[in-house]
């Protein structure tokens, strides 16, 4: 009988995002510039030489092995476990050697992987049943997020100095517009300014947003909360809203969450103050926004990944007020100070 998935959480990870493997990149890139028929050969070569050699961690490593640290509450009658982790690599099984003993050097119990030998790993998201897929492939997160599977992240480079994490939980936090939610009011902000924005979240606070690409992801979180031995108050999963809304917006992410049954630890409606400081003080093992001028502070603090817009999104394309560029070129300068 085929093993079900419903109730785990899935995670699928590239070998880029679950270790850092940019030496071996670096030398693949170099090699195919100089000569473009001998790069596979001498790649092949170099992770060969060089695949007892342990791997250190990338940006997924610390939440892959505290989501894998759940499963000891797997209880007597569970017929799957509460997380399941995938290695999804471009890399040939011969090559990607390297990475399944850096796997069994670290003890991670992760027993299914995809090696595809230059081929998108992407492509096999639906075939692993995949919840949330980290990658460092700006063209397969944007394939996934495009595919409607599964929520998509491109990790950021680790942190440089990440604050301790409370040791035996997970913790994560998400932007609201366009990750949790529907791009819908981001773009009511974008196109028309804050004033609109604020007038339509305010009189529309009891109708719930329509669901965005991650809403999914938070709905699974919510069933593995369901199925630990304790109240979810004292889950040792424990999630956060960092969100750039604040008053009279904050009602209507609220009565969202309420109304799609999920519970949420904390939220932060900070009105366009800065998110790594808040981010500094929760210590997620990773962040998840849409916008760069966020991501970028907050990856220096923090495990941070970005969510594409979808390719047919008007996000991708569509101009924006003079409104809303003045605010984000004011958030942009006080990241730069």
């Amino acid at each position: 009988m085929p093993l079900d998935l419903s109730n785990t959480l899935v995670v699928g990870i590239s070998a880029t995002a679950l270790f850092d493997m940019s030496e071996s990149d670096n030398m693949f890139r170099e090699a195919k510039a100089e000569d473009p028929d001998k790069a596979i050969e001498l790649f092949r070569d170099y992770m060969r030489k060089n695949e007892d050699i342990p791997l250190q961690s990338g940006t997924g490593y610390p939440l892959v092995k505290a989501l894998l640290g759940l499963n000891k509450y797997m209880q007597d009658g569970d017929n799957s476990p509460l997380v399941e982790v995938v290695v999804m690599s471009r890399n040939s099984p011969d090559t990607g050697l390297r990475v399944l003993k850096t796997i069994r050097h670290e003890k991670l119990n992760i027993t299914r992987s995809a090696f595809t030998a230059g081929e998108s790993a992407a492509d096999y998201v639906e075939a692993f049943d995949v919840d949330l897929f980290l990658t460092t492939d700006v063209k397969d997160a944007q394939q996934v997020i495009d595919s409607g599977h599964c929520a998509a992240a491109i990790l950021k480079d680790p942190p440089k100095d990440s604050a301790a994490i409370p040791e035996g939980q997970v913790r994560i936090a998400f932007d609201g517009d366009a990750v949790l939610f529907s791009d819908k009011s981001e773009l009511v902000y974008k196109t028309q300014g804050m004033a609109a924005f604020h007038a339509q979240e305010d009189a529309m606070q009891d109708t719930p947003m329509e669901e965005g690409p991650y809403a999914t992801l938070l709905k699974k979180l919510a069933k593995l909360q369901d199925r630990l031995p304790m109240r979810v108050e004292y889950s040792p999963v424990r999630i956060a809203i960092v969100t750039a809304r604040n008053s009279p917006s904050e009602m209507r992410v609220i009565k969202t969450l309420r109304a799609w049954g999920v519970y949420v630890d904390e939220a932060f409606f900070l009105g366009g103050l800065e998110k790594g400081k808040v981010l500094k003080a929760f210590k997620p093992h990773i962040f998840f926004d849409d916008q760069d001028v966020h991501l970028e502070a907050a990856a220096n603090l923090v495990p941070s990944g970005k969510v594409p817009y979808l390719s047919s999104s008007q996000l991708s394309s569509m101009p924006v007020s003079a409104e809303a560029v003045s605010s984000s070129e004011q958030k942009l300068e006080a990241v730069k100070i």
